[in-house]
């Protein structure tokens, strides 16, 4: 079978390190775009597209998130799956009809997320899963058609419309990207340092797990396109 072709809409400030924890977990043909550069496809002609992370929230009034925004809810029209994750979970919620917030805080860290729906976005991954967190907005309202697949005390955690899912956790993170992140986040010093202290072999080991629902959605992706049309 061939390898899908996926469109990675990269959504981070300083895209290297994020398309770097991409490329290593999608085992599909990726064509990148760098969505804070003002780059989204011209096009719908993929197999799927993943949304990925950023320091942005999707309420901002720039003109490359409402350009992003607009192109998660053509793509998903047409047809074609959509992974979000992290702020690309917060832009399938917006693209697609439900609310985003601000929660006035962080949740950080390794957690536990508890799935509340079976679905193939999780097959294979057990009811509580560890999961590294990093965000200070939510969503606060699913689109209509949504089916709310996993939460934790903070909200929601994953969500389906259709055949597009997003998760607010980053099952693509390595260690080094957690203590980065750790490191920078706008805490007090000793909820970064308990923080850093649980990021453990054990931890990411568990986290791992998580890393599963890249194969499952590619999976689901069927055969690749024949690469007829142009970025």
């Amino acid at each position: 079978m061939d390898r899908p072709r996926i469109a990675l809409v990269n959504a981070a400030h300083e895209p290297g390190e994020t398309a770097r924890n991409f490329r290593r977990e999608l085992d599909a043909e990726l064509v990148e775009f760098h969505a804070k550069g003002g780059r989204v496809p011209g096009h719908t002609e993929f197999d799927g597209v993943v949304v990925t992370g950023s320091k942005s929230s999707v309420y901002w009034d720039e003109p490359w998130i409402e350009a992003l925004c607009d192109y998660v809810e053509d793509v998903h029209a047409a047809g074609v799956p959509v992974l979000g994750v992290c702020f690309g979970h917060q832009v399938l919620a917006e693209a697609l009809g439900g609310t985003v917030e601000d929660m006035s805080g962080f949740e950080l860290g390794y957690r536990t997320v508890e799935r509340v729906a079976d679905d193939p976005l999780f097959e294979g991954l057990p009811e509580s899963m560890t999961a590294f967190t990093t965000h200070g907005d939510v969503v606060t309202e699913l689109p209509a058609a949504a089916t709310l697949l996993a939460e934790n005390d903070y909200g929601i955690h994953a969500f389906r419309v259709g055949q597009s899912v997003g998760v607010q956790f980053h099952p693509e993170y390595d260690t080094e990207t957690a203590e980065r992140i750790a490191t920078e986040k706008d805490v007090s010093e000793a909820r970064r340092d308990a923080v850093l202290a649980g990021i453990t072999p054990e931890a990411y080991a568990a986290a791992c797990e998580t890393k599963r629902l890249f194969e499952n959605f590619t999976r689901q992706l069927g055969r690749g396109t024949d690469g007829g049309a142009e970025n």
